[in-house]
């Protein structure tokens, strides 16, 4: 998985009733765009991913 900074990462639902959800990718800190990605939720709070295999890059529009 690679992405830039400005990318969102889509993480689809594995659980019944769990939603689906995005966050913007505002800093990159594995190699040459690799996890782990610190993001920010359209609510404000950032947090620390390790995306998994039901994770989904958009690039930036």
């Amino acid at each position: 998985m690679r992405a830039n900074v400005g990318d969102l990462v889509y993480v689809h639902e594995h659980q019944v009733g769990q939603e689906a959800y995005a966050a913007e990718i505002i800093e990159i800190r594995g190699q040459d765009g690799a996890p782990p990605y610190l993001v920010t939720y359209p609510d404000g709070h950032q947090v620390l991913v390790f995306p998994g295999p039901d994770a989904v890059i958009e690039p930036k529009a």
